[in-house]
């Protein structure tokens, strides 16, 4: 069966992560959301699967290839064009990339799957096909039921009793919505869905192709089906997720590493003495990274491989990106490190290099230069650590 992912998108309420990475690659304990969809997929059937690319294409496609790894195969569209040795993104919006991608070369010849890159789910894709195909529909949309308050993020439907949709409102007000019932972002759909969209210029799947089918009377369901659905859409949304994640609480999603004491997984070659630090799970630790004696790590946090955390060093509930080094006077709590950005729950962010704090957080890859009074700070903290 062929499927597309939507990975073109810049994935705005994410930034700043997603100014170094696209929004499908955000690494959630480490592995990018778009491989835990992508080994979804492949285990509901579908082997050869289109991605479309835009902003940031060759992060995708560089780790990703042509699926071969993964068990599938990949093909990729990419939005945009190559100005002076630059490549420039311009996504053709949801229903826009599609119709270039049957444009070129008809791929889609029969019922096929479409879901956005930045989400992980565990949808029986089975049961979808067949509710599809029994009620010869030319779009389906998984549906999910969310408190009424939460409506105006998504795109909400209305249906009969059926299934069939009746109307369609792209984030509404709260006091507008027809229903409580939101668009997924998960499709099933039918070749002559390609007779509604345009060719040639951006055309979106929520604002502009589902109200058109609904206006032409076209045959458009909705099927709500137990399944987990963990949004990375936005950064409260990926901070919660990486916590869901590190607790176990995601189907299927398996914590990597070895668990070396209740609740703490790390990776290969790490270098630290548990007795001689204090680490509370749920925590992860990648590999290749250096605690320092006395430091303290309490989760729920993820410490990304080859970080450096210093002696003395205080680590509170935090995800720190691959090669963070921590410093001996630091005391970190609830922030995201990523992307040489310091980043809040709330998706507040200020940058490291800017406010002078470099010396506190930065790459542990770069040479350090310590003035003679933080050397003296970290000689005390490595002293009292010992």
């Amino acid at each position: 069966m062929k499927a597309m992912i939507l990975a073109a998108g810049k994935g705005t309420r994410v930034r700043p992560i997603t100014n170094v990475v696209p929004k499908p690659m955000i690494p959630l304990l480490g592995k990018p959301v778009m491989e835990s969809i992508l080994e979804h997929l492949r285990d509901a059937g579908f082997d050869q699967i289109v991605v479309n690319t835009s902003h940031l294409a060759p992060v995708i496609q560089d780790y990703f290839r042509d699926g071969t790894h993964f068990g599938v195969q990949i093909a990729y569209s990419f939005e945009g064009l190559l100005d002076r040795g630059q490549l420039q993104g311009e996504a053709l919006g949801s229903a826009g990339g599609m119709k270039r991608i049957q444009d070129f070369p008809s791929f889609f010849d029969d019922t096929f799957a479409v879901l956005c890159g930045d989400a992980l789910v565990d949808v029986d894709f089975q049961k979808a096909v067949s509710f599809h195909r029994e009620r010869g529909a030319v779009a389906t949309i998984i549906l999910r039921d969310v408190p009424r308050e939460e409506v105006f993020r998504y795109g909400v439907v209305a249906t009969d009793p059926t299934g069939r949709i009746t109307q369609f409102q792209e984030k509404p007000k709260v006091e507008q919505a027809v229903s409580t019932q939101i668009n997924t972002g998960i499709y099933i759909f039918e070749p002559s869905v390609f007779d509604h969209i345009p060719s040639g210029r951006s055309f979106d799947i929520g604002s502009e192709l589902f109200p058109a089918l609904v206006k032409c009377g076209a045959p458009m369901y909705g099927v709500e089906l137990p399944f987990q659905w963990v949004d990375i859409g936005s950064v409260p949304d990926y901070w919660e997720a990486s916590r869901l994640a590190l607790r176990g609480g995601i189907r299927g999603f398996r914590i990597p590493g070895r668990e070396v004491m209740p609740g703490v997984h790390i990776g290969i070659n790490v270098g630290w003495n548990p007795n001689r630090c204090t680490v509370r799970g749920p925590v992860l630790i990648g590999g290749s990274t250096f605690i320092g004696d006395g430091a303290a790590i309490e989760g729920p946090a993820v410490i990304g491989a080859g970080c450096v955390i210093e002696p003395g060093a205080v680590v509170k509930e935090c995800i720190l990106a691959d090669y963070t080094r921590v410093s001996s006077v630091a005391r970190l709590d609830r922030l995201v490190i990523f992307g040489n950005q310091c980043i809040q729950p709330n998706g507040e962010h200020f940058g490291i290099e800017e406010t002078g704090v470099s010396w506190v957080i930065d790459d542990a890859r770069a040479k350090q230069e310590f003035a003679p009074v933080q050397q003296e700070l970290l000689q005390l903290a490595r002293e009292i650590a010992d």
